[in-house]
């Protein structure tokens, strides 16, 4: 991995967080304030879903951070390995590209599930 993708990594790990923080806000969730028991369907859903996505934020960053830990691990191990940050090209473009589908995938199965539930 190039020192210039692993800092990138770390950037967008941050980011994330920095989302999910946001996302995670119960005070910002449609209903805020509102007993479940006096909440319409609606907003319950909408509540749901709000939850969801954050947890699904929360996935991708904890995706991204085990693999800069574990860079981490292989750089200081003095390890001559395509996890270990290098000045080359390695397959790191490619591991981002699959970790980033994955977490579109997860993403979209959140929204599809709660779509399928009667969530919007």
């Amino acid at each position: 991995m190039r020192q210039d993708q692993f800092e990138s990594l770390q950037q967008r790990a941050e980011q994330l967080v920095d989302l999910f923080l946001a996302e995670s806000d119960p005070a910002k969730w449609p209903g805020a304030g509102i007993e479940p028991a006096n909440m319409e369907k609606g907003t319950r859903g909408d509540r749901y879903w709000c939850k969801k996505d954050a947890v699904a934020t929360l996935a991708c960053a904890q995706r991204i951070i085990t693999l800069v830990d574990t860079v981490r691990a292989k750089t200081a191990g003095g390890e001559v390995t395509p996890g270990a940050v290098t000045e080359d090209e390695g397959d790191l473009e490619v591991e981002m590209q699959a970790a980033e589908a994955e977490a579109s995938r997860t993403i979209e199965r959140h929204r599809k599930a709660a779509k399928l539930n009667g969530k919007p």
